[in-house]
């Protein structure tokens, strides 16, 4: 088979590939979010749960991490219905994509809640606050800095794991391009297309992701204010002792 790059532009633009690049979208999108809503509890459970809380937290994140996300899909999608649980193709992708994800998110989250000092939970403490003020308020916002950037590389992953919710017939990039290889016979040019696709996602949510972690990168609180000559007559007023 002679390659062609008069296919690989038209199919570039193909309307079958177009709604598998825009499901691929939303799809990583809802999952990432879901699965970091259950990162969150789970990491709280672990860390501050009781007992039992920390055991259903731990025995979560073991069989998600330590199993392959293609075989969850299809447990889920085709076990499910065998107790009575009857999911649709895109209920079950959502479903074991947020699953996977959120046990992974969940060690991000807690290792950065652990990245912080000690010492500034301490302090929060002494001065009266609740548990609930010295997470969001002390401890969140300096944990944030350090899961950023293993948070946006999660979701540079999930955009690719989304082409594993194949197996299941859910129409996303990678689905539609075995379409339409099936119905073209143009095998080499739709599967580059699609990795042109994926390559194209990942590059845009990689200037995302850069933007995201310059603006966490930045100082908190009026610090972030301070002119450079003001900064300089601060360390001029520390060096002579007056501060």
């Amino acid at each position: 088979m002679n390659w062609s790059w008069a296919y690989f532009f038209e199919y570039l633009v193909n309307d079958l590939m177009i709604r598998g690049a825009w499901t691929t979208i939303w799809l990583s999108v809802v999952s990432m979010v879901l699965g970091l809503g259950l990162g969150v509890v789970a990491a709280m459970f672990k860390m501050y749960g009781n007992a039992v809380l920390r055991v259903i937290a731990e025995f979560y994140i073991w069989l998600f991490r330590g199993t392959p996300v293609l075989i969850q899909l299809v447990i889920i999608y085709t076990g499910l219905p065998q107790i009575g649980i009857r999911l649709t193709v895109i209920e079950s992708a959502i479903i074991g994509l947020a699953l996977n994800e959120g046990a992974y998110l969940a060690e991000i989250i807690r290792a950065g809640i652990m990245s912080v000092d000690r010492g500034q939970n301490d302090a929060a403490r002494a001065v009266g606050m609740s548990w609930r003020e010295r997470m969001w308020l002390i401890i969140l916002p300096q944990a944030t800095r350090t899961i950023i950037p293993p948070l946006g590389n999660q979701f540079n992953g999930m955009l690719k794991t989304t082409s594993l919710a194949s197996v299941i017939s859910m129409e996303e990039l990678m689905r539609n391009a075995q379409m339409l290889a099936q119905i073209e016979f143009r095998v080499l040019e739709v599967y580059l297309v699609a990795a042109t696709w994926y390559l194209i996602l990942v590059t845009i949510w990689g200037l995302i992701q850069q933007r995201i972690e310059a603006h966490y990168e930045k100082p908190f609180g009026p610090a972030a204010a301070v002119s450079p000559d003001a900064k300089k007559q601060i360390e001029k007023a520390m060096g002579a002792g007056h501060v």
